[in-house]
């Protein structure tokens, strides 16, 4: 059969309305942008409530010092300005295709799609990037909510049993107003999230104002000095300071809802000052106070507001999830478009913005996979070893697609093409490498807890998943005995006694203990016999009888 090519609309937006572009939106400006706030940058806009404390944990200092507060904080900075402000906001929002952004609308700027034997190698990335935004877009809705509701416990333990009824709940109500478009849920959100960034800028500026000497961080010095002391520890590092980027790949793919324009703005206008302000008021609170390192962000915050301030970032967090949903819809009809996935009902939800749209069956199908994973994992705890994976993989086919896009429809010269794309190729692939860490980290306490059981066929699957759990918090780890000292196998014919184990064994506090019982006639007639109280008993034993005490322990002779 003849290898037909699909039709995919290519090149940048052309100022006529009717090939979209930035004339399709025809919005005032200022709701544009509020839009922009409520609905792109809910992801990235909320990551301050854990990036610096978990990146300050991964460098295995129960109390920073200097050099890796001022280190970690610098490294955020420049991570910003380089992957967010100047990859994405400068660089890749140039990339549209007739005012559609994401990975497949930078795909068909460079490659064409055709039904045949061969794949290009660049279409099968941009395939691949698309499959692992669509893992983040079901990812992102339920560990934000979960980590959201997850606080209630704070308030107290009683709560504990109604956080996962009320993440479902909440998850089927976002999923269910979808319908309503992106005008009605950006005027919904927006005001809440301008709020919250003019809420954290204020906090971290006062932190900052009274520990000026955080502002060593804007030098490169002190992201160098730290990677320099110990790269090992610099490198786990990043996978923390990359949870600082998460949402960045939101700002391209939801590029046909708002605009470019309206997301600069917002960016430069606000959501940048404010992200800044608070990470380094973090910074200088930790640097005054290294007791602070539980929770920076919260600490930043005097006592009387702590309670508003809980219930705001409860709100944002679940704004957050918006971003990655609205981004899969421009998705899907690219996909379409593309002749990468089946036909399905697009519903325009208005009538001056062509990129706000609705796919039903897209999120519902999201809905119904982002409910699962949530039942199934139950904590954002489990779910946190794949946070992060799918999105720096997707900026790293970004980052590859950019180079063709550069040279070939920019006409850049060859030579800063290069240049420009291997520095942000090396940042993608490190933040992918030490990302990849977290499979690994995910994986050992499944491993352990499994030895624990002795494989879980003889413990029963129900004591594996009510233990496990239990056990991790108590921090017993799986019985370990020193090599060197360590009791080897009794033979129960040897009646010999046994020097003791170099050191005690612990149990771990959910193991099982033998049931006691009743002894034997034979434990009777050891124990006589051990006594010497019975000459018939120690006949018995000659003839090889062996006992075992109530415990259930070999007996043995003095």
């Amino acid at each position: 059969m003849e290898a037909s090519t699909l039709k995919v609309t290519s090149g940048r937006s052309r100022p006529d309305p009717a090939y979209g572009g930035e004339l399709r939106h025809k919005g005032s400006p200022r709701v544009l942008a509020l839009t922009a706030i409520g609905v792109v940058f809910g992801d990235i806009g909320t990551s301050p409530l854990y990036t610096f404390s978990v990146t300050l944990s991964a460098t295995g200092h129960p109390v920073p010092t200097a050099t890796d507060v001022l280190g970690i904080v610098s490294l955020i900075f420049w991570a910003l300005m380089a992957m967010v402000s100047l990859k994405y906001v400068v660089l890749v929002l140039r990339a549209d295709n007739d005012g559609e952004g994401g990975i497949l609308a930078l795909l068909s700027l460079v490659e064409k799609i055709t039904n045949g034997p061969k794949i290009p190698i660049l279409v099968l990335l941009g395939v691949a990037g698309a499959a692992l935004l669509y893992g983040d877009g079901v990812i992102t809705p339920a560990i934000s909510v979960l980590s959201a509701m997850e606080g209630l416990k704070l308030v107290t333990p009683a709560l504990d049993n109604f956080v996962l009824p009320l993440t479902l709940a909440i998850l089927i109500g976002l999923f269910a107003m979808q319908h309503r478009g992106t005008a009605s849920i950006g005027r919904l959100f927006g005001p809440i999230m301008f709020t919250w960034f003019v809420v954290i800028g204020l906090l971290g500026a006062v932190n900052i104002w009274a520990a000026p000497e955080i502002l060593k961080a804007l030098s490169p010095d002190a992201a160098a000095r730290f990677v320099l002391a110990n790269p090992v520890i610099a490198f786990a590092v990043m996978g923390g300071v990359f949870l600082a980027l998460t949402g960045a790949e939101a700002l391209y793919a939801d590029m046909g809802h708002v605009g470019p324009t309206a997301i600069r703005r917002a960016w430069f206008g606000l959501v940048l000052p404010a992200l800044l302000l608070n990470y380094f008021g973090q910074g200088a609170l930790v640097l005054t106070d290294p007791n602070a390192i539980d929770s920076p962000f919260y600490k930043l915050a005097p006592h009387w507001a702590l309670i508003p301030l809980v219930g705001l970032a409860a709100l944002a967090t679940v704004i957050a999830s918006q971003a990655l949903v609205s981004g899969v819809f421009s998705l899907t009809r690219q996909a379409m478009q593309m002749g990468l996935c089946p036909r399905m009902r697009i519903v325009p939800t208005s009538s001056d913005e062509a990129g706000q749209i609705y796919v039903p069956t897209a999120n519902w199908l999201l809905m119904i996979g982002t409910l699962l994973i949530v039942v199934l994992f139950k904590s954002s705890e489990h779910l946190a070893g794949a946070y992060g994976i799918a999105v720096s993989g997707t900026m790293l086919v970004t980052t590859i697609l950019l180079y063709r896009v550069a040279i070939g429809r920019w006409q850049w010269p060859p030579a800063l093409a290069i240049f420009i794309i291997v520095v942000f190729g090396a940042v993608d692939a490190t933040f992918l490498a030490s990302n990849s860490l977290k499979i690994v980290d995910a994986a050992q306490p499944l491993h352990r807890q499994y030895r624990r059981d002795g494989g879980g066929a003889a413990a029963g699957r129900g004591r594996v998943a009510d233990q496990g759990r239990a056990r991790r918090l108590a921090g017993a780890a799986a019985p370990r005995q020193a090599k060197q000292g360590a009791p080897r196998d009794h033979d129960p014919d040897d009646l010999r006694p046994r020097p003791a184990a170099a050191g005690p064994v612990r149990r771990a506090p959910c193991d099982r203990v033998p049931r006691p019982r009743h002894p034997s006639h034979a434990d009777q007639a050891r124990l006589h016999a051990d006594a010497g109280h019975s000459r018939g008993a120690q006949e018995l034993q000659g003839a090889g009888l062996r006992g075992r005490s109530a415990s259930g322990a070999l007996l043995h002779r003095p």
